[in-house]
């Protein structure tokens, strides 16, 4: 018998249990689409962070005031405070040079209404015209407010995607004015429309001169953060060194001291630890679906020792008239194959169609490593599983197997 013939008397077996087969095919089905759909799901949550992370630039530091503290006895003279007065130290280039940008921020949620439509913006951003290039925001139509509008304190703002949406609909909103907690503001400009991460909506945001928010909305009061751009993404950890000297003098934090009098983001370091982290995750959630693998390749291996003690006659008959070893194990082997490729085969077809579906707020992003890894997995479970109940087949002696009832 050639193996033309096996693979036929294979598949014949195959489709005259259906039922059975069917189980063992839905074992394999349902790990292999675990497995594609938990990575793709882990990758989606990296790509997710990631999204959010270079939303702000991956050559930008944030600047946050810390609590105080520090080296006991130095506490006192610490100012923990963020103000406008640092800016133009953090932008000195012969102090900084590895700074293009410092943009202070103010920031909070306030309720916008315009001819009776309220909105309230997420992040209502009192700053700098530079935060919008470091944000890595850009304008879609009008035009950013300038540096003379915050010497002036002009109520001037750049409103986000939603926030036009939200309040003018289909009409132009350039030129309108809108109530902000009582006081009127033009909107100069509106921002395009940013990528989201899944967790927050960017676009809901409005931007102004930080002169006239404190004089509007905040008060005088100390600064949320600073946002600082470098000069290029390799030169981040140069402008982090020069920006960390910088405030410890007009801080006065002493140098060497364990302070908590300010925090510096760095986003490409974020970035990284992000990745790792992710990383792990996603192979954390992949070896946890590939034990629904394994528990397939137990079915595989249950359901056909029940297919040789049924067929153990058969397989008597055939070894009487001459059938040799190799072609009863290559018969019950391509059968167990048969079996494991079809189940990841539509396993694969199923994570596809999975994947469209958000998942915990999550869109999963299916890796093609892993659907040829979850297959060939499959496969080698199919191999692995069914040669011990193939090598039992063809080792029976035929008088032994014939007498069988």
């Amino acid at each position: 018998m050639n193996i033309f013939e096996t693979i036929r008397f294979a598949l014949r077996a195959i489709t005259a249990n259906k039922l059975r087969s069917s189980l063992t095919v839905l074992g394999i089905l349902i790990g292999v689409a675990a497995v594609i759909l938990l990575v793709a799901v882990g990758n989606g949550s990296a790509q997710a962070v990631q999204n959010q992370i270079e939303a702000l630039g991956t050559n930008t530091l944030t600047v946050t005031a810390g609590g105080g503290g520090g080296a006991r006895g130095a506490a006192s003279t610490q100012n923990t405070a963020l103000s406008l007065d640092l800016v133009p130290a953090l932008s000195n280039q012969d102090e900084a040079p590895h700074v293009q940008s410092v943009s202070p921020v103010v920031s909070g949620s306030q309720t916008a209404t315009y001819e009776g439509t309220d909105h309230t913006i997420t992040q209502f951003v009192g700053t700098y015209p530079g935060y919008v290039g470091a944000s890595n925001f850009k304008l879609a139509k009008g035009a950013l407010f300038t540096d003379d509008d915050v010497k002036e304190s002009r109520k001037v703002v750049v409103i986000g995607s939603t926030v036009a949406e939200e309040l003018f609909g289909r009409v132009d909103p350039l030129s309108k004015q809108i109530t902000v907690s009582g006081k009127l503001f033009t909107v100069v400009g509106v921002l395009a429309e940013k990528g989201g991460s899944g967790f927050s909506d960017p676009n809901d945001v409005a931007m102004a001169p930080v002169s006239a928010v404190q004089e509007s909305l905040t008060g005088y009061g100390s600064l949320n953060q600073l946002l600082i751009q470098a000069t290029s993404p390799d030169s981040v950890s140069d402008a982090q060194a020069e920006i960390t000297a910088i405030l410890n003098e007009k801080l006065n934090v002493a140098s060497g001291s364990t302070t908590t009098a300010y925090r510096i983001l760095n986003q490409s370091q974020l970035l990284e630890t992000r990745a790792d982290t992710a990383e792990t995750f996603t192979l954390l959630l992949g070896a946890v679906a590939g034990i629904s693998l394994l528990v397939g390749g137990i079915g595989i291996t249950n359901i056909m020792m029940v297919t040789v003690t049924e067929r153990t006659r058969e397989i008597g008959i055939r070894k009487a008239l001459g059938a040799p070893k190799r072609t009863i194990l290559t018969q019950f082997l391509v059968e167990a194959t048969v079996l494991s490729l079809l189940g990841g085969l539509l396993g694969v077809a199923a994570a596809v169609v999975g994947s469209q579906f958000t998942i915990v707020n999550i869109k999963p992003i299916i890796v093609p490593s892993s659907v040829f890894l979850a297959l060939g997995f499959s496969v080698a479970i199919g191999l692995f599983f069914g040669s011990y109940p193939a090598s039992r087949a063809a080792g029976l002696r035929p008088i032994e197997a014939l007498r069988y009832e």
